[in-house]
């Protein structure tokens, strides 16, 4: 039995909305972009979206709002770091120093796989000016202990939710928690527009800001009215005038086209990944070779996949086991990076280590996941079952 990571979910639907842009011979962002920008944002209860070619792109660009855009950050100073967790993705991290802010790492809780809240509080220092939250793999944060943290010490909430599209804590969709939510709509993920992100902020001079940088730093796709640039009545002049430090990281029509038919499909799509997780919860849970990731209180995930750490008789038996489901077509992916911190890219990076990483390095040597989509995987998963009780007896 082939169990693959990914699934492509598109159909007809998908296929004439992309032939529909093509035939139309406009192909680079327009009008079908602004059209999901606004149904993406109202339907995850957020007043504006800037949609870009990928999530690295979201978050390239949320950092950049941060470093350009003075009135933002709270404290002054000129050595700031952002606290980040240990387990997460290269591009979460990048965007940190390549915006010239150092990252300070944090170990994560071994329960719930995301950034460790007590650790948190004691990685706060005098230079520290925000909080990247990754809400890892479907899996939210707890947004109700972050947000009293940079309350008390003047810090801003920002999202990395890219794994995390649908999910939701306190009733609230992860990626609206924070200051700006970065989204991807990658091939494997909960939306699939071939490539494709989202950054969306209840701000709208940061939306604005957000839309210089997304194209050259111009200021043709800003409204009328708004609080960085005055326009005149002159498009010559207008459309080039350069106000930011921008990027070229615009989205295509096709993209949007295809997320606007993906977009009305997500409910469904989210039940059945739903369905998907209450058979691997049944199959999982309490047993003492593995642990498998646990929710916040009040908080619902939208697995984006399904992982496993092994314990007991399994634990440090990874490299075995791995091979074992390889060769059975059971494709498997380390949790995410693992300890980031181990990585070779790290000397490039302006970081700092804060804490012991003790979750982050077990999750490291024993942390593994596989695919979960909308589409029925009882059989794959209980065979995934069958295979590591195999190993466990």
């Amino acid at each position: 039995m082939k169990y693959p990571l990914g699934y492509n979910t598109w159909n007809k639907e998908e296929k004439k909305s992309a032939i529909k842009v093509l035939d139309s011979g406009f192909f680079t962002m327009g009008k079908k972009v602004k059209e999901f920008e606004e149904k993406f944002a109202k339907n995850f209860g957020s007043k504006y979206a800037t949609m870009v070619n990928s999530g690295s792109s979201a978050n390239l660009l949320m950092l950049s709002v941060l470093k350009n855009y003075k009135k933002i950050l709270k404290k002054k100073t000129n050595k700031p770091n952002i606290i980040a967790p240990s387990v997460g993705w290269s591009t979460s991290y990048y965007p940190i120093c390549q915006n010239n802010f150092k990252i300070n790492f944090v170990d994560v809780n071994l329960d719930t796989l995301n950034i460790d809240t007590v650790e948190v509080e004691k990685a706060i220092d005098k230079n520290t000016v925000a909080i990247l939250a990754i809400n890892l793999l479907g899996n939210p944060c707890n947004f109700n202990r972050l947000k009293k943290i940079a309350k008390k010490n003047d810090l801003i909430l920002i999202e990395d939710n890219c794994e995390s599209l649908g999910a939701k804590y306190h009733n609230k969709y992860c990626g609206t928690h924070g200051l700006m939510g970065t989204h991807s709509l990658f091939f494997s993920h909960h939306m699939q527009t071939m490539e494709g992100g989202v950054i969306l902020t209840d701000n709208k001079d940061i939306n604005d800001f957000l839309k210089s940088l997304r194209a050259h730093g111009w200021c043709r796709d800003l409204p009328k009215k708004n609080n960085l640039y005055k326009k005149s009545n002159n498009k010559f002049r207008d459309h080039f005038v350069f106000i930011t430090p921008g990027y070229s990281l615009r989205p295509l029509e096709i993209e949007a086209s295809v997320g606007l038919v993906q977009l009305k499909k997500l409910n469904k799509f989210m039940k059945i990944r739903e369905k998907n997780s209450l058979i691997f919860e049944n199959l999982f849970k309490n047993k003492n070779w593995c642990k498998i990731q646990k929710q916040e209180k009040r908080s619902s995930s939208s697995w984006y996949g399904f992982n496993l750490i092994l314990t007991g008789q399994l634990k440090n038996k990874r490299k075995i086991i791995i091979e074992k489901l390889q060769k059975n077509k059971i494709e498997v992916r380390p949790t995410m990076t693992g300890n980031f911190l181990n990585n070779p890219v790290m000397k490039f990076l302006d970081f700092k280590a804060s804490g012991s990483f003790k979750n982050s390095k077990y999750i490291d040597k024993n942390g593994f996941f596989v695919g979960n989509y909308p589409k029925d995987l009882s059989k794959e998963l209980n065979f995934l079952y069958k295979k590591l009780e195999e190993e466990v007896h």
